[in-house]
């Protein structure tokens, strides 16, 4: 698989994109893509040849924390995403009560007008728990299923 260092310019388009959706301000690290869409921070201290060169040897399946993915010109931000910026993060959240929590975190949508059709990072109380993409009637769940909790056996 191979990687590409997002150059300058195309980080400030990353940032700026952030800006808009979640009012994030600055990425500490460099964005790294692997395959088409998946965009990985690195905060280590190797350089970018030295990246490339590190790539050129082995099979890097994954360098830093996937934070996010780009989809339909958006930014949809993964759980880990979610955690790094949580301090930035000013707009586009979404307020679970413990009920839509509980529902949330099995995986289902939830059906609720949001007023919004963009990427929602999903909250309850202080701790954040992914990312949804709102429509008209419902937010979409991205918790991926090896993350979702199971139904208990009672038996």
């Amino acid at each position: 698989m191979t990687i590409h260092i997002l150059s300058d310019y195309e980080t400030k388009k990353i940032e700026k994109q952030l800006q808009e959706q979640f009012g994030i301000k600055k990425l500490n690290g460099k964005l790294i893509k692997i395959g088409q869409d998946r965009i990985f921070l690195f905060q280590g201290l190797f350089t970018n040849n030295q990246l490339n060169n590190l790539a050129s040897w082995v099979p890097v399946e994954r360098i830093g924390v996937y934070f996010a993915k780009e989809q339909n010109n958006e930014i949809r931000l993964s759980i880990e995403g979610t955690h790094l910026l949580k301090e930035q993060i000013k707009e586009n959240i979404f307020e679970l009560n413990e009920e839509q929590l509980d529902s949330w975190m099995h995986g289902n949508e939830l059906n609720v007008e949001s007023g919004k059709n963009t990427f929602l990072v999903m909250k309850y109380k202080e701790d954040l728990v992914g990312t949804g993409k709102a429509s008209k009637e419902k937010i979409t769940n991205f918790v991926p299923k090896s993350r979702r909790l199971r139904e208990r056996n009672n038996g």
